[in-house]
């Protein structure tokens, strides 16, 4: 049978359509259907989308859809001998504003790298998969997880599966898909409030003697009063930082804003 053929038919005519995945979205498929062509069968209720997600693969992941040459939407309704093109959301994916993220309880290391880079990252480590949609859809935040499950609950407005294993990885993903701008060190690690300058003198009751006596610089967290001065956050931290700036100045069309 000629898979590139417009129509797959039988002696009685066409009887079914398939999906042609992309080899990018074929990771979501079970290992026993991870090739490259999809069987389905068109019911005259079920859209293009369900039938997509049926197969595994959650439609946030999903950017253009081609039937016969031209592009067709999640609603479409397959009929027997279709073939659609399905391809993965186009980097860096397009938002009308700036991205703001909620990540799930098991992203927290992400969460933290994404603060330090100034991200704005909302992160609880007790949430339930209701109160994240929730909070990502008044908010307006994109919610970033691992769960295909929660990607494909049809309340949420808008989210994002989470590739790798390293949160190195995870975090390049991030700026790959996203290209959010970074603004390192203007974001609190433990809540994500702004950090805002105050004077030594505001916080000199807050410092230990070593702190007060090496550093004349602060800042602090205009939300839980967490204090931040230039070289708490040691080694490790700066390293992750040069990292993921030199990273994101090699990559186009990635954004880069300076903190000034």
């Amino acid at each position: 049978m000629d898979m590139n053929s417009r129509y797959l038919v039988s002696q009685n005519g066409p009887v079914t359509a398939y999906l042609r995945i992309s080899s990018e979205l074929r990771m979501f498929l079970p290992v026993s259907r991870r090739r490259e062509w999809q069987e389905v069968t068109p019911d005259a209720t079920s859209t293009l989308g369900h039938h997509v997600e049926s197969i595994g693969i959650p439609l946030t992941e999903v950017g253009p859809m081609v039937a016969d040459g031209r592009g067709v939407p999640p609603s479409y309704l397959l009929v027997s001998g279709d073939v659609v093109e399905v391809h993965p959301v186009p980097r860096p994916q397009q938002l009308p504003r700036e991205p703001r993220f909620l990540l799930d309880v098991h992203l927290g290391t992400l969460a933290r790298r994404m603060r330090l880079l100034g991200i704005d990252t909302a992160y609880h480590n007790d949430m339930d998969d209701p109160a994240l949609v929730v909070q990502a859809n008044e908010e307006r935040r994109v919610l970033l997880t691992q769960d295909r499950g929660l990607l494909r609950r049809r309340a949420l407005w808008l989210g994002a599966y989470v590739h790798g294993s390293r949160p190195a990885d995870q975090f390049r993903d991030l700026l790959e898909r996203f290209s959010p701008p970074l603004r390192p060190w203007t974001r609190c690690t433990a809540c994500n409030g702004v950090l805002v300058p105050v004077t030594k003198g505001e916080v000199e009751p807050l410092l230990e003697a070593g702190t007060r006596r090496n550093y004349d610089v602060y800042g602090r967290c205009r939300d839980c009063g967490q204090v931040y001065w230039h070289g708490a956050h040691g080694a490790r931290l700066e390293e992750i930082v040069r990292s993921a700036l030199s990273w994101a100045a090699h990559q186009q069309p990635v954004r880069r804003l300076s903190s000034s």
